[in-house]
C-alpha cells in the first residue's frame, strides 16, 4: 500500500514515461528506460520537488545479460517528506546511460563511482575517471565476472611451503 501522496507523483510519471512500478514496505520504485531517466529527474524535480539525489548506485545481476545492470536511483522530497526510487536496466557488458549532472550536480561523484567500480559510461559527463581505484587500475572490481585474486591460508602444516611463495622469501 502506497501513501497518497507518493500515489499522486507516482501515477502521472508511470503514464507520462511508460514506466513500470512496483511498491514493497510502503517504497514505490518506477522502471524507467535509460533515454527518458534524465526527463523523468528533471520533471521530478521541478514538477514535483524531489530536490535531493540521495544515492545512484548500481547492481550486477551477471550472467544475466539483459538486463545485466539496474542503476538504482533514489530522489527525496523535502517538502513533502518522501522518497521515490527509480532504476535503469542496461544491457550488455558495455552498459552506458545519460548523466543526471545536469539535473543533480552531486550525480558527478555517483557517476564517477559507478565507472570505476562497474564500468557504467554516462555520457555527457563533465569528468568521467576513476575516484576510488588508482588511475591505472585494469578492470571494475564490483562486476561480478571480475576476477578475484586468491591466497592459500596458510596453517602450521603447510607454513613452509606457503612461506617460499611470499615475496620476502625471493630476497
Amino acid at each position: 500500500m502506497m501513501d497518497e501522496k507518493l500515489q499522486s507523483i507516482v501515477d502521472p510519471i508511470k503514464e507520462r514515461f511508460s514506466a513500470l512500478v512496483y511498491v514493497y514496505a510502503d517504497e514505490a520504485s518506477l522502471i524507467i528506460p535509460p533515454e527518458m531517466i534524465v526527463e523523468a529527474c528533471r520533471v521530478l524535480r521541478d514538477e514535483h520537488h524531489f530536490e535531493l539525489l540521495v544515492e545512484e548506485t548500481a547492481v550486477d545481476y551477471w550472467p544475466e545479460l539483459k538486463p545485466r545492470f539496474h542503476i538504482v536511483i533514489r530522489l527525496r522530497s523535502l517538502k513533502h517528506n518522501l522518497i521515490i526510487g527509480m532504476r535503469v536496466p542496461l544491457d550488455g557488458n558495455f552498459p552506458s546511460m545519460p548523466t543526471l549532472e545536469n539535473v543533480y550536480p552531486n550525480a558527478n561523484w555517483f557517476e564517477r563511482e559507478l565507472w570505476d567500480m562497474f564500468g557504467i559510461r554516462f555520457l555527457g559527463h563533465s569528468d568521467l575517471r576513476r575516484i576510488l581505484m588508482p588511475h591505472d587500475w585494469e578492470g571494475h572490481p564490483l562486476r561480478k565476472d571480475f576476477p578475484l585474486g586468491y591466497e592459500e591460508p596458510q596453517y602450521s602444516f603447510n607454513f613452509d611451503e606457503i612461506d617460499l611463495r611470499k615475496p620476502y622469501a625471493k630476497e
